[in-house]
């Protein structure tokens, strides 16, 4: 009887921790499996956006560059582990995700690490005053996605958790149209709360120093109407 042939090592340890969901998440909106069966893509034209995937996974993979249509250059890292590979399609992800994924087998205690991620990756925040109302200051958490199913699947579990209201609206793009899931004001800043729960967790920091300034105009109109 011949020898068995060992199985492949992995780059990635999975186990799941706070940073391992913080990088799914950028993953399922950032990232790429190959038709390969083996190897995982993650582009950014922000490296730092590169940096803290990898942090999170504790490994050491080698930034590369690319140019996009456009000749723009983004930064990439792209590793073979078919262990991990085949854990993320376990977990809901494709090769195609951003039109099929549907949900992810995320743990209820991590989720909103994984939502982070997640906003890091397609989401962002953006804030105005509103002209229809005198010292109306407005502030908006958004997640984006091609798939009407991933983004309904994110507001239900939100919902879950902090009762919270939302809306999902929907943009035509070039190819596919573009869903995306809002909060407003309060439920806004009650989401920020979870996703930033302490300053050791692992974010993008343009995204979190541009949620921070919001916040603060949004503490200063609070405390003008209660005097």
């Amino acid at each position: 009887m011949g020898k068995r042939g060992q199985k492949p090592k992995g780059k990635v340890k999975i186990k799941w921790s706070p940073n391992f969901a913080y990088a799914i998440g950028l993953l399922v909106t950032d990232g790429c499996l190959s038709k390969d069966g083996r190897h995982i893509d993650f582009t950014s034209a922000d490296k730092e956006q590169i940096k803290n995937f990898l942090k999170a996974l504790n490994i050491k993979v080698k930034i590369g560059k690319k140019h996009n249509s456009q000749k723009d250059i983004a930064f990439r890292a792209q590793f073979s582990d078919i262990p991990f590979y085949k854990f993320l399609q376990s977990i809901g992800l494709t090769q195609r995700k951003s039109l099929t994924i549907e949900k992810v087998d995320i743990p209820s205690d991590l989720f909103f690490d994984f939502l982070r991620g997640c906003l890091d990756g397609d989401g962002c925040s953006y804030s105005y005053w509103d002209p229809r109302w005198r010292s109306s200051f407005m502030f908006y958490i958004s997640f984006a996605s091609s798939s009407v199913k991933f983004i309904k699947w994110l507001q239900k579990e939100v919902h879950k958790r902090l009762k919270i209201k939302s809306h999902v609206g929907v943009s035509k793009g070039k190819v596919n149209p573009s869903y995306q899931l809002r909060y407003s004001k309060y439920a806004a800043i009650e989401l920020v709360k979870k996703m930033y729960y302490n300053r050791h967790v692992i974010y993008l920091l343009r995204k979190y120093s541009k949620i921070q300034k919001a916040l603060k105009i949004e503490k200063k109109q609070q405390k003008r109407y209660r005097r």
